[in-house]
């Protein structure tokens, strides 16, 4: 074989061991007997694989060839045969003896004999030679020493124990020349050549009327428009990807690009004959891409540049330097598996996403159209929203014709941008809606995007052309592309038959592309070139699968359920697009879609059977479970924060539980910590805002308060927590709250009372009629632009702010008979399918919805430190749960309720009160928030002229959970919303810091009812 045959066998075994095919790799080693592959010899002696041992030797020596091969063959079937008789296997070591070993013979008949005998010893270490003999895996290790001498010292392996010093992927640079080459002598040469194979050489097609028109100038994938003299670099349009298999480090090694991989796994530096260091090994199973190659940034090289280094020989491809992943040095310890806090959402998670940059901040999507950014450390909301649409009149038909339908809406997915500063969510009927998020916990409107007909599955942000945009897929089989500023589209790409579920967008050096899964199982690849699928391959279970890369890029997951309930959480050979390993541990059939996440490239974890459980990547058994303390759904939802130091995972009970490893521990008491000390600081005059005093026990709600502090803004801490590894005792100490007695815990908790009109935004609705009646009912219409109020005198009233929606007539389809005294409350669960009836006999109710018959009724006892029976009419609302009731007496309390109301959001409570207070109430608690005075909204001349003017009756926007509308007994009608300096009604209590200030007669605006009925 002539020297340039021999050197293209090298440059095909750097190709196959770039592209990670190692069986045919070592096959071509011993079939060309030009490169003895020193580890893998290595490898096969200590697993004991004496015949792929020989076998892989005869391509090299054989034993009669000279002394050196005769003492190596020998040496391993003297191994052999000890160890068959170390495990008494005495047959297996005749065998040995006379095919293996009696060739030996002829030229040493006393050893042969010698080693006979050994047979007819008990143990063979009775032999004075072989006393020492140790372990099966030390004596292999000695003999491999021995080995490694022989074969340096035989002269037949002389020149082939170093691979050739050349550089990466030199085959594909070959190749790449070969096509500039071609594509200068074109006749009409095309400034983006599609190349279809390399079994021909190139030849662009003369152009014709009607053919496709090149891609953009500004395209993702193209870069600069090549001149016509050069050919752009082999992968921009992935000339040859049917023929040839790409490099891994290259679209998933699915998508066609030239990117330097490793060169072959012996070039590592060192004598011969030593043993490669570990980490080699595993630098070539999970190769990372050199980032500093200028010879492969083949989006954006210009060709002509590109044709100039190649004639000049400028070195522009990455040798192998030995360089490799650091060792993970991480144990089970690492893993967030204590629960350190518990959230509230109050309706099912669908969603979760920890926050890129602030590792507490913690984004909630839930089952009812609504998000939530939590800071977990202090336990806060930090930020809410309800669904709604911001502009109906720009929807498309099919969106409004499906909104009238079924107003019903949840929320499918919801993330951060990579830097943090937008968010993302994808509802289940057409829409995406995109906020900025600001440090104070800001929410504010950005995009709205009609993107899909039917449900939007899922959403992931990308950066193809330089500016952020948000991928999404839907029911409609479609993937799309949109900018995430001003939400215009920018590509659509078509070719799954079902619904799309899922898309995982990425990068290798300079290609962007997204993978897409389908509920048919099916897996997609595509690049921003609107060209098509690049890939077509089978998720295992062939149903709901999704897709995720470890942290650092280089390793391919995916997790997913069957319809039968069979779950599959496997990792990608990118390469070949096969199944690398299958992870054990889904012993039963699961109870819905399991979810799965990644950390710290080295652990995995997935929501199922009611557990969290956790795998090392590089182990396909289970590492460990963990129940998080009991309470979490069949398959729970879940996600580690960027540092994999605090997991959320969602529970049955409509909350959310943050597991936290020690340096999540550590986080979260250094961020309580500054919470508390925070409250204990001086005032800051920043804007103006509601005045707020500290209290004491509070007697009353209603009762004046004197008040000159001003709360300060809030900021969120941006809290690293990479600085939080294991410390040394030099560094300093942890920092732990300070806790003090309760009456110090008390003056740290600051109530919102706004007593001046300038501390709110209030309404005044205009009213034509000189002689008002009380205001008795009044309710918001369903979009929020209306109010209707019933006087007492049997005469509506209705306010628009633009044209209102027609109220639907109804009639009546059966009487209820139950309660004693007239009923002043009535409200509808359409989950529990009944209806909550209220009266003046403080009565409760509860009817079947399907055959109006009664189902339980109770009388509400009052508490222990009011005497008496509780008369007079109440009022009833469900929370938006759906299950909790709020109750709310009227007349039996030294400071009535005159009405109270769930805030649209579920979150708070308000209550008016006869003395024309209201009181703002978390809704969970019922701690008090914020104390409005009458002073702040009802004008100074009605309260000298008019006397006792108090709300009747309070409304909730059914958008804006902090606007409320009041109906007076003078019969006007107030609207009221906190400043825009202060989107929120005060500061929430604190949840578990001691003592709160009490809340007596006013307050007492709900109460719970037995398991058996709703409560509150």
């Amino acid at each position: 074989m002539s020297s340039l045959s021999r050197e293209l066998v090298f440059l095909i075994l750097q190709f196959l061991d770039e592209e990670k095919f190692k069986e045919t790799v070592h096959k071509l080693e011993q079939e060309s007997g030009f490169y003895f592959n020193m580890k893998h010899f290595e490898d096969l002696v200590q697993g004991g694989e004496w015949d792929e041992v020989e076998r892989y030797l005869s391509g090299f020596t054989k034993v009669e060839d000279n002394r050196y091969s005769m003492k190596i063959f020998f040496e391993i079937r003297k191994q052999k045969y000890l160890e068959a008789l170390d495990r008494h296997d005495r047959a297996k070591a005749v065998e040995i003896l006379v095919k293996d070993l009696k060739v030996f013979a002829s030229f040493n008949e006393e050893l042969f004999k010698e080693i006979t005998q050994l047979l007819t010893l008990e143990n063979f270490r009775q032999n004075e030679q072989l006393s020492k003999y140790g372990d099966t895996k030390s004596a292999r290790n000695i003999m491999l020493l021995e080995l490694k001498k022989l074969i340096e010292a035989n002269p037949l392996f002389r020149d082939k124990l170093n691979f050739p010093p050349f550089k990466a992927s030199r085959l594909r640079t070959l190749i790449n020349q070969s096509l500039n080459w071609q594509h200068q002598l074109c006749k009409n040469p095309r400034p983006n050549p599609d190349i279809k194979t390399l079994f021909t050489d190139h030849s662009c097609a003369a152009p014709t009327n009607g053919a496709r028109a090149p891609p953009p100038a500004n395209g993702p994938l193209v870069g600069s428009i090549p001149k016509s003299a050069g050919f752009p670099p082999m992968g921009a349009h992935a000339p040859f990807q049917p023929v040839v298999s790409p490099s891994p480090n290259a679209i998933a090694g699915w998508m066609t690009n030239a990117n330097p991989s490793l060169p072959h796994a012996a070039v590592a530096p060192g004598p011969p004959g030593l043993i490669q260091a570990p980490n080699t090994a595993a630098f070539l199973k999970h190769p990372r891409t050199p980032t500093s190659a200028p010879g492969i940034d083949y989006q954006s090289a210009d060709s002509e540049h590109l044709m100039k280094r190649m004639r000049v020989g400028q070195p522009d491809e990455v040798s192998f330097s030995g360089a490799s992943h650091p060792a993970n040095m991480y144990t089970q310890e690492d893993l967030p598996k204590q629960v350190s806090r518990t959230l509230n959402q109050g309706s099912n998670v669908m969603s979760l996403d920890f926050h890129p940059v602030q590792q507490t901040i913690l984004l909630v999507g839930t089952n009812v159209g609504d998000i939530a950014v939590w800071e977990v450390g202090s336990r806060e909301r930090i930020a809410h929203k309800t669904f709604k649409v911001w502009d109906i009149g720009s929807c498309t038909l099919p969106l409004q014709a499906s909104l009238m339908k079924d107003a019903a809406i949840s929320v499918n997915r919801c993330l951060w941008s990579p830097d943090g500063t937008i968010l993302g969510v994808a509802f289940s009927k057409h829409i995406v809606q995109t906020y900025t998020f600001v440090p104070n916990g800001d929410l504010r409107q950005q995009a709205e995007i009609d993107a899909h007909i039917g449900g939007v599955n899922d959403i992931a942000f990308s950066h193809p052309n330089k500016t952020l945009s948000i991928i999404t897929c839907g029911d409609d089989k479609l993937i799309k592309v949109w900018d995430a500023q001003t939400g215009q589209k920018q590509y659509t790409f078509e070719g799954h038959e079902t619904p799309v579920y899922s898309v995982c967008p990425h990068y290798k050096e300079s290609i962007q592309f997204i993978f897409s899964t389908a509920i048919d199982g099916k897996i997609k690849a595509w690049l921003y070139d609107c060209l098509g699928s690049r890939v077509d391959y089978d998720a295992p279970g062939h149903w709901c699968t999704t897709m995720a890369y470890s942290a650092d890029g280089t390793r391919l997951f995916s997790c997913g359920t069957s319809k039968e309930g069979d779950s599959h959480l496997v990792e990608w050979n990118e390469t070949e697009g096969a199944i690398k390993r299958t992870y054990n541990g889904f012993r039963k059939r699961s109870l819905g879609v399991v979810q799965f996440d990644t950390t710290r490239n080295r652990f995995l974890a997935a929501g199922d059977e009611f557990l969290v459980k956790f795998w090392d990547m590089d182990n396909n058994n289970i590492l460990t479970t963990t129940d998080c303390d009991g309470g979490l759904p069949a398959s729970p939802r879940l996600r580690f924060n960027r540092e994999g130091s605090l997991l959320a995972v969602t529970t049955s009970d409509n909350g959310i539980k943050i597991l936290a490893n020690t340096d999540g521990q550590r986080l979260l008491r250094m961020l309580e910590s500054r919470a508390f000390d925070g409250s204990r600081g001086p005032p800051q005059q920043i804007n103006t805002k509601p005045p707020i005093v500290a209290l004491g026990p509070v007697s009353n709600v209603s009762s004046p308060i004197a008040v000159n502090a001003e709360r300060p803004d809030r900021i969120l801490p941006a809290v690293s927590t990479s600085g939080l590894a294991p410390m040394d005792p030099s560094r300093t100490p942890d920092v732990k709250p300070r806790i003090t007695d309760e009456s110090e815990k008390v003056k740290t908790w600051k109530l919102a009372d706004i007593v001046d009109n300038g501390h709110l935004r209030a309404l005044h609705l205009t009213d034509t009629d000189t002689n008002p009646s009380k205001v008795v009912r009044l309710l918001y219409t369903n979009n929020g632009i209306a109010l209707l109020a019933l006087g007492s005198n049997a005469v509506h009233k209705l306010w628009k702010w633009q044209r209102g929606d027609r109220n639907p007539s109804g009639k009546v389809k059966s009487k209820l008979k139950g309660h004693q005294k007239k009923i002043t409350g009535l409200a509808f669960s359409q989950s529990m399918n009944v209806l909550v009836s209220s009266g003046a006999d403080a009565q409760l109710c509860v009817w079947s919805i399907d055959g109006w018959e009664k189902k339980k009724s109770r009388y509400i006892q009052p508490p222990a430190n009011r005497p008496g029976t509780l008369v007079g009419d109440t009022r009833v609302q469900f929370h938006n749960d759906q299950t909790h009731l709020l109750w709310s007496p009227r007349d039996a309390l030294p400071a009535p309720i005159s009405s109270a109301i769930y805030s649209c959001d579920g979150l708070l409570v308000y209550a008016a009160f006869c003395d024309g207070a209201i009181g703002v109430f978390e809704a969970e608690s019922l701690r008090l928030r914020c104390r409005i005075a009458p002073s702040a909204y009802i004008p100074p001349s009605i309260l000298a002229c008019a006397g006792r003017v108090y709300p009747l009756v309070v409304a909730a926007h059914p958008m804006e959970p902090n606007q409320i509308a009041l109906g007076m007994s003078d019969g006007k009608v107030h609207v009221v919303e906190p400043l825009d300096g202060d989107p929120k009604w005060g500061t929430a209590p604190p949840q578990d810091n001691g003592v709160h200030p009490a809340i007596s007669a006013a307050p007492s605006a709900a109460t719970n009812q037995a398991s058996d009925q709703p409560t509150r």
